[in-house]
């Protein structure tokens, strides 16, 4: 599979970037991608959630009122579960949320979130570039050139670059990610992978070893 490598003014540059078939041409597993977005959405949960139970609450002491002559139903402590500000029965308590997948698996969702993309065209390949300082107007012009400023997209770029990042963190409905960092979840959260020409090898090689 071949893709035209396009130039940050949106024009064709006449250059093409091949696309391993292994990766970019496999059939997409489905039940992959959703164990590996479950896992990645679990992973990010704090587990903190937490209430106090009738040991935990204050009082209890002493009995709340005689035990006949009320015309209540009899109580022993204001801790009960049954009586204003008592404890809570079964709430949240803190827990670990995180899970784990095989690498294979992760791999395979991955491969599946990069084939179902290319499948269907909302794959773009832009030529490597990067900025002197910060310009958030530099990413948007780009995105604009591209027909992208009104589509959610991911930007792969080979290496950690500071200044493509600032740039387009304050952009609505875009974000930045290192080829060899993005997960699956990255992958599939969005309508456009937006690929830098060189991060093309990068991401591949990542499935190499």
């Amino acid at each position: 599979m071949e893709l035209e490598v396009y130039k940050k003014n949106g024009t064709a540059s006449g250059e093409k970037v091949k696309l391993a078939e292994e990766i970019f041409g496999i059939e997409p597993n489905a039940h992959a991608i959703y164990q590996a977005v479950r896992v990645y959405m679990n992973n990010q949960r704090q587990g903190t959630a937490k209430v106090k139970t009738r040991s935990e609450v204050r009082g209890g002491g002493k009995k709340p009122f005689k035990q006949k002559g009320t015309g209540q139903a009899r109580q022993g402590t204001r801790r009960s579960p049954l009586m204003p500000g008592g404890g809570s029965i079964f709430g949240p308590q803190p827990r670990d949320y995180s899970m784990t997948l095989p690498l294979k698996v992760k791999k395979l969702a991955r491969k599946s979130a990069l084939s179902h993309k290319a499948k269907n065209g909302e794959i773009k390949i832009i030529e490597d570039f990067s900025f002197k300082a910060p310009k958030t107007k530099e990413i948007a012009s780009i995105l604009k050139a591209l027909s992208l400023n009104e589509k959610k997209t991911l930007l792969l770029m080979p290496s950690n670059d500071g200044s493509v990042v600032k740039s387009g963190r304050n952009i609505p409905r875009f974000a930045v990610v290192v080829a060899d960092k993005a997960s699956t979840y990255d992958l599939v959260n969005n309508q456009v992978l937006l690929i830098q020409k060189s991060a093309v090898e990068v991401l591949q090689n990542t499935f190499k070893n």
